[in-house]
């Protein structure tokens, strides 16, 4: 457990530091070097079920020529329209490694929007989770010309399904197996062939301003993003993870997935959104990342907790919660915290705050990091009282999640820090849009030349529609 008055202890060690400049080499590299190490977790049905990079790479081979069997090429697009599940990421990896581009689809999304997205992008092979999902699809297939293969995860309800367009992920799996017999050396050949310069995946924005636009993010701008992600964020072999917000969306798929092939943490999967709570309190995740309403309803829960609790505890709690909140004052101001106020801090810990993490599920993090959307200050000092550091970042699709975030050492609230490494951020003066130029800023939106040409600039800058002012 870290102390706020001293952040060396987030960084633990220097993470594996993996060669490859592409998603795929970043995998494969990753693999070689940790084998039988546990890299997923997965709760089904009550219980723990673990991956290792090993098995997690054979079924990514196995899916990988399977799709090369039903003539999946270079450059073409499968989408995959399910939850946060292990075999999101499998078939993610799978796609990527053949050369292909991989698109996520929300599984909220109507029939409609999986129509348009997957016309959008001109996807050839869809991926769904479940029976809801492949209604979906089966409804508009007769829209979609260039679609010629649905694979279905899980085949519950689906056993009398006879439809030569639809087949099963573990038959996927059986005709790359045999594929990989017939041609061992396929997929090293598509892998080797993959350039930095070659697309990996697209990320569809909210469409808040009109229909969703295809974000195209390049595999050399996805391997230097985790790279310079891991400088600021630092997290290495080990570290748990929780792995529960759509990887459909650019933040779970960079800061998730991606940063954990690079550096050998564990992700862990909920069994569903329902018992995001409970499974960490399970895991007891060493770094957590999530959108501020998942921190307001651990909050709140404290709160509700507190509120039923007996007098003495009311009285202890409040106690112990002043001294944080002091502690924490002191660390954000970058004032040195005295002995005496170091000493109350630690009883306070012991006979409350430990298990105010404890009930929530923090009690092994190092850091807490929060985005994706606005939060309250208090509610970061609050977390910040208990003695984990919760640090605010921005970021958006086209900047591939990561831009300004604060930094261990140079924690402000209010503010959402300064830029990554590799990243220049200015602020318009006449407008005070915020502009970010780097390596992690997307190649524009897919068959929308106007609109790129209105996002970014002929220097490079990307013109976020974000306003903001510098403090310093």
């Amino acid at each position: 457990m870290p102390n706020l008055w001293n952040v060396e202890s987030i960084k633990p060690g220097v993470a594996d530091e993996l060669p490859g400049d592409t998603v795929p080499a970043m995998f494969w590299a990753a693999v070689a070097r940790r084998g039988d190490t546990v890299w997923m977790r997965e709760k089904k049905l009550g219980v723990w079920h673990s991956w290792s990079w090993n098995q997690a790479a054979q079924a990514v081979r196995e899916v990988a020529h399977g799709l090369m069997a039903i003539g999946f090429e270079r450059g073409q697009t499968a989408s995959i329209q399910a939850n946060t599940v292990v075999e999101w990421v499998l078939v993610d990896q799978a796609v990527m490694s053949c050369g292909g581009v991989s698109n996520g689809i929300y599984p909220t999304d109507a029939a409609s929007q999986t129509q348009y997205l997957c016309e959008d992008s001109r996807t050839t092979v869809l991926f769904v989770e479940d029976d809801e999902q492949l209604d979906k699809a089966l409804e508009v297939r007769a829209q979609l010309p260039l679609l010629h293969r649905i694979v279905v995860f899980d085949m519950e309800g689906l056993s009398n399904l006879d439809d030569p367009m639809v087949m099963s992920l573990e038959a996927l799996r059986a005709l790359g197996r045999e594929h990989a017999q017939a041609h061992p050396d396929a997929l090293q050949q598509r892998i080797a062939a993959i350039a930095p310069e070659d697309l990996a995946l697209l990320v569809y924005t909210s469409g808040t301003t009109g229909r969703p636009k295809g974000a195209m993010h390049l595999h050399g701008a996805l391997t230097w993003t985790v790279r310079q992600t891991a400088l600021v964020l630092p997290q290495v072999r080990g570290d748990e993870r929780m792995c529960f917000l759509p990887l459909c969306h650019v933040a779970e798929r960079v800061l998730g997935e991606f940063s954990s092939i690079y550096a050998g943490s564990v992700l862990n999967f909920v069994e569903n959104p329902d018992t995001v709570p409970e499974n960490v309190r399970e895991i007891a995740p060493t770094i957590f990342f999530a959108v501020p309403r998942v921190w307001e309803k651990f909050y709140s829960a404290v709160t509700i907790a507190v509120r039923e609790a007996t007098r003495p505890q009311q009285w202890a709690y409040a106690w112990a919660i002043g001294v944080g909140h002091r502690v924490a004052g002191r660390v954000l101001a970058q004032q040195p915290v005295s002995a005496w106020l170091k000493l109350r801090f630690l009883v306070a810990r012991v006979l409350v705050l430990n298990n105010v993490r404890r009930m929530i599920g923090i009690h092994r993090a190092r850091y807490l990091l929060t985005g994706a959307a606005p939060i309250a200050p208090d509610l970061i000092q609050w977390y910040l009282a208990l003695g984990v550091p919760m640090l605010e970042g921005w970021g958006m699709t086209e900047t591939t999640a990561i831009g300004i975030v604060n930094r261990p050492d140079a924690m402000r609230i209010g503010t959402i820090g300064t830029p990554a490494h590799g990243v220049q951020a200015r602020i318009d003066p006449a407008t005070g849009e915020i502009q970010v130029r780097g390596r992690n800023v997307f190649a524009g939106y897919l068959n929308q030349p106007e609109k790129t040409a209105e996002a970014i600039d002929a220097e490079g800058w990307l013109h976020t529609g974000d306003v903001g002012t510098v403090d310093a």
